[in-house]
């Protein structure tokens, strides 16, 4: 169980709770998201690379193929489970740890890239900043991804959104617009900004998956009772049974932050 005054006003969530639907329901990065990755020369071609808070490894199995070697950690045990099996299914090799960014230790100038995908505030930043810098070779890179519906313009997240803050009325992970990438003030101590860049996506549902997404969400999932969760499903499938169509898509905006090591970081 994970409580943070940043997150939710201190409401406490476990993503273990929600493993398996995460697992089923939240690998939904479209190609252009792993397109953009790639076009940065990143996570691929015998690289070393790192993956924060990698949930059920959906970053390092969805790149995989273009030849990076991984590893994943995780604070989840249950999320590392199941992407143990999900990559064990496909003859992946990842080393997954299931550990804390803040507990991992590497030696110096290990990795080509660090990405951190969903997961970046999580982090006691004073704390992990200089170690990202440290496991990162002289000319590594740390990449942030991030990726969000858009319940200004979508009328199926609005809706979809709206039920969450009825039963999670803490929930901080509500009413997104495109905006750069928030980094705190310690990473330019370490780091230096080399490109970000925002753009939206139209992302595919049924009924189905985007009721199992938004029940994998911190608001849901993670941090509801067993009672408030079947209330909240009944409500929502309802919901979706009279607004939405069988398919549908719904509007995102993706980001990233590319991050290159200062040479000599400052103190």
């Amino acid at each position: 169980m994970i409580t943070d005054s940043r997150i939710d006003h201190g409401t406490p969530f476990d993503w273990g709770r929600t493993s398996s639907d995460y697992a089923k329901y939240r690998d939904i990065y479209p190609p252009e998201f792993y397109g953009k990755i790639l076009s940065l020369g990143l996570c691929r071609d015998g690289q070393r690379a790192l993956d924060l808070g990698t949930g059920t490894g959906v970053l390092p199995r969805n790149l995989y193929r273009y030849g990076a070697r991984w590893t994943a950690a995780d604070i989840s045990p249950e999320q590392i489970l199941q992407a143990q099996q999900m990559a064990a299914g496909e003859g992946m090799e990842i080393d997954f740890r299931a550990v804390s960014t803040e507990q991992l230790t590497f030696p110096p100038s290990t990795f080509d890239v660090i990405t951190a995908c969903q997961c970046f505030w999580y982090f006691d930043h004073e704390a992990v900043m200089p170690k990202l810098s440290e496991w990162l070779k002289a000319d590594g890179k740390l990449l942030i991804l991030y990726m969000a519906w858009l319940p200004y313009e979508d009328a199926v997240a609005r809706t979809s959104e709206e039920l969450v803050l009825k039963y999670s009325p803490n929930w901080s992970g509500s009413g997104e617009k495109i905006h750069p990438i928030d980094l705190p003030e310690v990473t330019f101590q370490y780091f230096e900004r080399l490109a970000h860049e925002e753009y939206e996506l139209d992302v595919p549902f049924t009924r189905e998956t985007w009721h199992g997404r938004m029940k994998a969400c911190r608001g849901v999932g993670a941090s509801l009772s067993g009672e408030q969760l079947a209330e909240w499903e009944e409500e929502h499938l309802e919901l979706l049974r009279l607004t939405a169509p069988e398919r549908f898509t719904v509007k995102h905006y993706a980001a990233y932050a590319l991050l290159g090591k200062k040479q000599t970081a400052e103190k």
